[in-house]
């Protein structure tokens, strides 16, 4: 079949269709919800670390809720009846190396993650946000340089990168003239967006069937920029939270200040979720920097390339235990803030994992799991094969469910995990 051909002009004319389009993907759909929810939210929480944790001083012998403490686990002791760790998980089917990070909370088949030929699927906090998401100022935060948050499209979600703005965001009213330059810069974009939509309607009856696909991903790109639009806009006039944390400084983020910049990022979830502004967060902990950690004399990612090394090892160990602390001092922040009768801890999830089971070996199986809080059934250590693992999909069905969403599936997931 014969295509009308597009000139130079036309092309250009319709520029803002082909420049659009990326952009447009890399917004979230919100979806107003036509059901007045529970009082009490429940929200949900993703971690993920790039280099693993070292297993062997993370994992239990013994499964079960009297199971003796590891080097790792001692430091969590405070939430031992609202934390599990598993092992025994993996996304099967994965081959070696880092790039399997981007599949972490996406849990795609394994088909779709190969070394330079991915085709992902959208993440739980995506999938998540896309039911309650516009029930918040912020369908969800994506932090820290992640490569952890996709769209349904399997796109990669634009992350936050440094901690003030997001503080500005969340916290900073602007003056009546920024709002108002707010409210124009919104209405200009839903004009944008009329006229992609215009343009893409033009083309479509001159293009063949693989370029009408292509404008009908634009299409549904527009339609989720629009949903996106109408909440900022219901929310632009809106008093933000009053908190009294002080505006985060930016020198968490110079080399070597990895303890620092996850405590600044943790302080800064705990008022995002204590005050409502977002039910859905996802943080990149990416560090290959060398830490300022006492006795510690590597960077991160070499002593997680440890190839068995007993002095890099115990360096490893010096760097996770440190992580381990601030993670716990941000689960003991949930837990001490009430929220009805609950805790904020008891309302949320938080899973705290890593593509790499084995950050030495590039080994994508037996992944280190911590589960906290959300009011789950917590069990301790849920151990299962670590031969033949059960999919960690099946536990991102569990947490979809538990948070009041309908769920039979997820990524590569064979079940349900019913153990929490």
């Amino acid at each position: 079949m014969a295509f009308k051909r597009l000139d130079r002009r036309t092309f250009l004319r319709t520029a803002g269709v082909c420049v659009g389009l990326p952009l447009l993907d890399a917004m979230q759909p919100s979806v107003f919800s036509k059901e007045k929810r529970a009082v009490l939210p429940r929200r949900m929480v993703l971690i993920g670390r790039p280099f693993g944790l070292h297993t062997p001083l993370l994992f239990p012998e013994k499964a079960g809720a009297d199971y003796e403490h590891t080097r790792y686990t001692r430091i969590l002791d405070a939430h031992r009846k609202q934390l599990t760790v598993f092992s025994g998980m993996s996304h099967r089917g994965y081959t070696d190396g880092h790039h399997n990070d981007i599949a972490l909370f996406t849990g795609a088949p394994p088909e779709g993650i190969r070394l330079n030929d991915i085709h992902n699927t959208i993440s739980l906090d995506q999938e998540v946000a896309s039911h309650i998401g516009g029930e918040t100022r912020f369908a969800s935060l994506v932090l820290g340089g992640t490569v952890y948050s996709w769209n349904r499209r399997g796109l990669r979600v634009p992350a936050q990168h440094w901690a003030s703005g997001v503080f500005r965001q969340l916290f900073i009213q602007g003056t009546p003239e920024e709002v108002a330059r707010e409210v124009r810069r919104l209405r200009d974009g839903r004009s944008i967006l009329d006229e992609l939509r215009a343009q893409a309607r033009t083309l479509s009856a001159s293009l063949g069937a693989a370029d009408r696909q292509r404008l009908d991903l634009l299409q549904t790109s527009i339609r989720e920029a629009e949903q996106r639009l109408q909440q900022d806009e219901a929310w632009v006039n809106r008093p933000k939270p009053k908190v009294t944390a002080p505006i985060p400084t930016n020198e968490a983020f110079l080399p070597g200040q990895l303890i620092a910049r996850s405590r600044q990022w943790y302080d800064l979830m705990h008022l995002a979720l204590q005050t409502d502004s977002t039910r859905v967060i996802s943080l990149s902990l990416d560090s290959q920097e060398q830490p300022i950690i006492d006795k510690v004399s590597i960077g991160h990612h070499d002593a997680s390339h440890h190839g068995q090394d007993p002095t890099k090892i115990e360096q490893l160990a010096l760097i996770e235990e440190a992580e381990l602390r601030v993670f716990n001092d941000f689960l003991t922040k949930l837990k001490n803030s009430t929220e009805g009768d609950e805790t904020l801890l008891d309302r949320t999830m938080v899973c705290y994992s890593s593509n790499l089971g084995n950050g030495s070996g590039h080994s994508p199986n037996n992944l280190p799991i911590l589960l906290a809080g959300g009011g789950l059934r917590h069990q301790g250590h849920v151990a299962f094969d670590r031969q033949k693992n059960k999919p960690f999909s099946n536990l991102f069905v569990r947490m979809i469910q538990q948070m009041d969403i309908e769920a039979k599936s997820f990524g590569s997931s064979t079940g349900v995990i019913s153990e929490v």
